[in-house]
């Protein structure tokens, strides 16, 4: 009798051991095929650019020159002119951009505001449009005939036009307007969502105390927003490190080479000039590593305890 229960239960552990690793089969089948397109379409290509950033040469006849590469840059003014005019966008715009981004989301927070739904979509709306039609609109608003010098001439501010892509103080500070405008909105959403996760019996308190609303945003809002902060702070360093765009589309680095980008020398030196996919490649990896760099100094700023 024991030997008859005992084999219906064998035959039942052997089922669901079976029918088990049929599921963990399957599982692995599903996770093959995405680890698969993203090792070919994402990790081989960075691997192997970073095999070509220590060869040089004409077009794809290329050598091994070890890390000439690299200590070409230190010396290459060009590079030094892309990473100075680079550092100047990131560290004049993104502290404008998110100050903004940070006092239109407190501003659009407020219950007592109407058609707040219409001010959200038109201040995030500039984000979703594209590149290049948007930077082809800013150039063509401050050419020499375009919006604004019409209308600051009509408002009599300026007697003459005033060249804003040919002059290299002028073209830095079109570009930082074009950027400021179309990622304040991006940035505005992540403070928004973050503030409306702040509990309103938070304020009801500190406003039974006697803080001001602006004592409210300083000594409320902005720490309990700091994660968010420091993640729009690392993502628009990011973007501005590889910004492209708007330097190629409105002022096409120029004039001379006086708004010229990192990610745009990348081009030129791919593209434009003869040529050289080595050194292209090599000045791609130093923007991955000021990216690390700034990266590990923000969160260190932050002084993130998860470090």
């Amino acid at each position: 009798m024991q030997n008859i229960k005992s084999k219906p239960l064998n035959i039942e552990k052997k089922r669901t051991k079976h029918l088990k690793l049929r599921k963990n089969l399957m599982g692995w089948w599903f996770i093959l095929i995405p680890t698969l397109l993203i090792f070919t379409f994402s990790f081989y290509p960075m691997i192997q650019s970073f095999i070509l950033s220590f060869q040089s040469g004409k077009g794809m006849v290329s050598e091994f020159c070890g890390i000439n590469n690299y200590i070409r840059l230190f010396s290459d003014p060009m590079f030094l002119q892309a990473v100075s005019n680079t550092f100047l966008y990131l560290i004049i715009q993104i502290p404008i951009m998110l100050i903004l981004g940070l006092v239109i989301a407190n501003l659009l927070n407020s219950p007592k505001l109407k058609m707040r739904g219409f001010y959200r979509t038109a201040i995030f709306l500039p984000c979703v449009t594209s590149l290049v039609a948007y930077s082809i609109l800013f150039k063509s608003i401050f050419a020499l005939d375009g919006v604004v010098n019409n209308f600051l001439m009509a408002l009599h501010i300026i007697q003459e036009p005033i060249s804003w892509l040919l002059d290299p103080f002028w073209a830095k500070i079109v570009i930082i307007i074009a950027i400021t405008w179309r990622w304040t909105g991006y940035n505005m959403i992540f403070y928004l969502a973050g503030m409306q996760n702040i509990d309103s019996s938070v304020y009801e308190a500190a406003e039974i105390d006697g803080a001001t609303k602006f004592q409210q945003f300083t000594k409320i809002t902005i720490p309990l927003l700091k994660p968010i902060i420091l993640l729009t702070t690392i993502m628009s360093t990011n973007g501005t490190l590889q910004l492209f765009d708007e330097a190629m589309n409105i002022t096409s680095g120029g004039p001379g080479n006086a708004t010229m980008t990192i990610s745009q020398y990348i081009y030129n030196l791919s593209f434009v000039y003869t040529p050289n996919f080595g050194y292209a490649a090599t000045v791609s990896y130093a923007i991955v590593f000021m990216v690390a760099i700034l990266a590990i100094i923000q969160f260190k700023v932050a002084g993130d305890k998860n470090d």
